[in-house]
């Protein structure tokens, strides 16, 4: 059977999944031979600079190495391969040059996305394993490091989508000044935050928000771990999860009282994420309040597994 790999090159994050498609009837359309995931910070620096650190570049391309040693032993071809790149490397000056260095040594072809296809693919992704209630009327956001992609979408397809760049890389390294954060830490992300819904509304020709309320990506599964005091993590029982906002508010009470290292030291919360949890608190926290939800459904997919479904319908085109 033929398998695939997807790469979602992430401002913040990399993940990497090898798959062949599933038998029908699975619970999800593909069968994981191999996935990874690898805090990278390939942003870290951008919003000042305007171009990929030469510490984040290393880290990157010590990983693509890697990538691409997996995806011999797996005997992955380029046209088995999508490798997709998001803010960071849309955004940095010396993105495209950075993407052709990567090519040269490693063979990895990075494309690098629109914010647009970037929501899409995260939508698809996500309606993968989304219950069919939940995908009737739902609105979709994908935390990222450089950016927060907002979806609102019916019976599993987009009604529109926006990119802000609203990320938590970028909120830490402006805004979080002290440890334990501040109350001035806090409002000034939330206050960011704020600003870029009120441009995510404005771009809704109804100004509606949809039924449910659908997160995506590391904070939001970070926190859902955290409630369920889920270790080893387990992505299917994330999957569909229910959280409250009376318990985000208590996790974001509990998060915010303690010190970079405290957070840390919870099981639950993997090396490099202690501090951009707090931003990602701030996100989620101005998005329930904006548009009164109250609860957010949470989902363990979204770009890196619709880049997958992507090369599986390309393959039966």
């Amino acid at each position: 059977m033929t398998r695939f790999a997807a790469l979602d090159i992430g401002s913040n994050t990399f993940r990497l999944l090898i798959a062949e498609p599933a038998e029908a009837g699975s619970a999800t359309p593909w069968k994981t031979l191999f996935y990874t995931h690898r805090i990278i910070r390939l942003g870290e620096g951008l919003h000042y600079h305007g171009r990929l650190s030469e510490a984040g570049m290393q880290r990157a391309m010590d990983t693509f190495k890697t990538f691409s040693t997996l995806f011999l032993q797996y005997d992955i071809s380029p046209d088995q391969m999508l490798a997709t790149a998001t803010a960071a490397m849309r955004e940095a000056e010396n993105g495209p040059a950075f993407q052709q260095q990567v090519e040269d040594i490693t063979g990895i072809r990075i494309h690098i996305i629109p914010g647009e296809k970037e929501a899409s693919m995260a939508l698809a992704g996500a309606c993968a394993v989304l219950a069919e209630s939940t995908r009737h009327d739902m609105m979709l956001f994908d935390i990222g490091g450089g950016s927060t992609e907002f979806i609102r979408a019916r019976d599993g397809l987009a009604c529109d989508a926006i990119s802000q760049k609203l990320g938590v890389v970028r909120l830490v390294e402006v805004c979080l000044q002290s440890d334990p954060p501040s109350a001035i830490d806090y409002r000034a992300m939330l206050h960011q935050a704020r600003q870029h819904l009120l441009e995510v509304e404005q771009s809704w020709p109804d100004q509606k928000p949809p039924r449910h309320l659908v997160g995506t990506a590391g904070t939001v599964t970070t926190l859902a771990a955290i409630e369920l005091d889920l270790s080893p993590y387990d992505a299917s029982i994330i999957n569909n999860h229910r959280m409250s906002r009376e318990t985000f508010y208590q996790l974001r009470d509990r998060l915010l009282l303690m010190t970079h290292d405290e957070r840390q030291a919870i099981r639950t919360i993997e090396q490099g994420r202690a501090d951009l949890i707090i931003a990602g608190l701030a996100i989620i926290e101005a998005i329930m309040e904006k548009w009164d939800y109250k609860e957010m459904i949470v989902v363990d997919a979204g770009l890196l597994e619709g880049a997958w479904l992507e090369m599986l319908h390309r393959s039966r085109l």
